[in-house]
């Protein structure tokens, strides 16, 4: 998002002439929110990385301690598991969100 349409986001109305602008303005926040949440993730991530390159712990698994491959940090240079120790991790984080789910019902 342009900071041209961030600061009209931020400076209008508070009140939408009708449900059609009311609709679009929630929309527009909604995105701004989630795009502002992703970005501030991603600076987190990269700061923990630069963190990992002075204590000499970057390109090693945070699970396994084995080397992450140069083509994994080639593709996400702030990665902090390798390959498998990630696919595992993923598996389990679906898994727990699958238990919350069925457990809901």
């Amino acid at each position: 998002m342009s900071a041209q349409k961030i600061a009209q986001v931020v400076s209008r109305l508070d009140v939408p002439s009708d449900e059609g602008d009311l609709s679009q303005q929630s929309h527009e926040e909604w995105i701004f929110l989630n795009r502002n949440t992703l970005d501030m993730k991603l600076l987190r991530d990269i700061q923990a990385a630069l963190r990992r390159i002075e204590q000499s712990t970057y390109g090693v698994c945070a699970a396994c301690e084995e080397p992450i491959s140069a083509k994994r940090l080639d593709a996400v240079p702030w990665a902090k598991f390798c390959v498998r120790c990630q696919e595992r991790i993923g598996a389990e984080t679906a898994e727990f969100d699958d238990d919350d789910f069925d457990s809901a019902r």
